[in-house]
C-alpha cells in the first residue's frame, strides 16, 4: 500500500486536474460547446416585433427574404398576427419565436392579454389592455399571471400552426423580475423550447441590462442542461442609433464582436401610410430595414467571416453537445 503522504498527493493532484479542466471548460464560449471553433462569431440577426402591424410584417419578411437577417419573434396580442401567420405556412422554415407580449406601450393603437381579463386582472390597466410600460406590470402582475399569459401566446400560436424556434420577451418584461423569468425558464424547459438567456461574455449585455443579466446568470446551468442553448451575448442597443446611422453603426458592430454566439436586435419596418400615427419610431424602423438589405452589410459579414445562424441550428446543435458540470459557468 502507498504511504498517506502519497495517497493525499494523488488526490491533490486529481482535484488539481479537475479543477482545471472545469476551469477550461468554463472559458469554453458557447458558440463552443454548439460545436463551433474556437474563435468563430456567430450571429443572429434578429427582427422583434412581428404581428404588430402591417408594416412590421413586411419589414420582417423583406429583411429575411433580401436581406441579412435570420430570424424573426411574434407579438402574439397583436392585430396583424393571422397575416404572418399564413405566410409562415407558405414559409415553414423561417427561423420564427414568439415575442412574449405583457405591454401595449403605443397611444393610439393597442392590444389586451389573450388570457383575457378576468384570468389575468394584474396585466390589464384601466383601458383594458395591456399596461404601457414594464413599472406598471411590475407593480400589478403577479408571476401566476404572467405564466398563464404565457402559455394563451403559446396556444394562440398553436393553433394557428405557426412555427415555434424560440421565446423572448417584448421590451424585456420577463427580465424585469426573477419570479417572472422563472415562470419563462419554467415553461421553456417544460415545452422544450430555448428561451433568450445570456450566459457567455455578455459584453453588451451587461452594458445595457447590467443587472438583469448578473441575477440571472444561476439559471444558465439549468437552461442548458434542460437541453436548451444559450448565448454568448445579446445587443439591443440598435433601437436608439440614428436613422441615418444604421447602416454605418451595424457594419462597425460587426467588427467589433467577440467570440461566441451574439443576438443583435432590429425592428425591421417597411412604413405603410397609417405607420408613423402607430409610432413615432416610423423612420428608425425604416432605418433598420435598409441596414439588413444593406449591400454593405452583407459584405461586412463575408468579410469579417461572420457565421450567420438561427435558433433552429442552435437547438439542432444543443441535442449534440455535452452538460455542463457542476459549479460550471462561463465567465460574465
Amino acid at each position: 500500500m502507498f504511504p498517506v503522504t502519497r495517497l493525499l498527493q494523488n488526490a491533490l493532484v486529481a482535484a488539481s486536474l479537475l479543477a482545471i479542466s472545469v476551469l477550461q471548460a468554463a472559458d469554453l464560449t458557447f458558440a463552443e460547446r454548439l460545436g463551433w471553433k474556437a474563435g468563430q462569431v456567430v450571429v443572429i440577426l434578429h427582427v422583434d416585433d412581428v404581428g404588430m402591424s402591417r408594416s412590421s410584417n413586411l419589414g420582417a419578411t423583406e429583411s429575411v427574404e433580401k436581406g441579412v437577417a435570420t430570424s424573426w419573434s411574434v407579438m402574439m396580442p397583436c392585430p396583424w398576427v393571422s397575416d404572418i401567420a399564413h405566410y409562415l405556412k407558405e414559409h415553414p422554415d423561417v427561423d420564427s419565436g414568439l415575442h412574449l407580449t405583457l405591454t401595449s406601450e403605443w397611444r393610439p393603437y393597442r392590444w389586451g392579454p389573450l388570457a383575457g381579463k378576468s384570468q389575468v386582472p394584474g396585466l390589464v390597466d384601466p383601458e383594458g389592455c395591456l399596461w404601457r410600460d414594464v413599472p406598471g406590470v411590475m407593480a400589478k402582475a403577479s408571476a401566476a399571471e404572467v405564466e398563464a399569459e404565457i402559455r394563451a401566446q403559446l396556444d394562440r400560436a398553436v393553433t394557428l400552426g405557426m412555427p415555434i424556434t424560440h421565446l423572448d420577451s417584448h421590451m424585456g418584461t420577463l427580465f424585469a423580475r426573477a419570479d417572472y423569468f422563472a415562470a419563462f425558464a419554467r415553461v421553456g424547459i417544460e415545452k422544450g423550447i430555448p428561451i433568450l438567456a445570456i450566459g457567455g461574455h455578455a459584453t453588451y449585455a451587461r452594458q445595457e441590462n447590467g443587472e438583469a443579466t448578473r441575477e440571472l446568470r444561476a439559471w444558465i446551468p439549468k437552461i442548458w442542461n434542460a437541453g436548451l442553448p444559450i448565448l454568448d451575448d445579446l445587443h439591443t442597443g440598435s433601437y436608439d442609433w440614428k436613422p441615418e446611422e444604421k447602416t454605418a453603426k451595424l457594419i462597425a458592430l460587426l467588427g467589433e464582436l467577440k467570440p461566441g454566439v451574439t443576438e443583435i436586435l432590429f425592428h425591421a419596418s417597411r412604413p405603410t401610410e397609417d405607420f408613423p400615427v402607430i409610432t413615432g419610431s416610423s423612420e428608425s424602423r425604416r432605418a433598420d430595414l435598409m441596414a439588413l438589405t444593406s449591400p454593405e452589410v452583407r459584405a461586412a459579414i463575408q468579410s469579417h467571416g461572420i457565421v450567420l445562424t438561427t435558433w433552429k441550428e442552435l437547438m439542432t446543435r444543443r441535442k449534440l453537445a455535452l452538460p455542463m458540470g457542476e459549479g460550471e459557468i462561463a465567465k460574465p
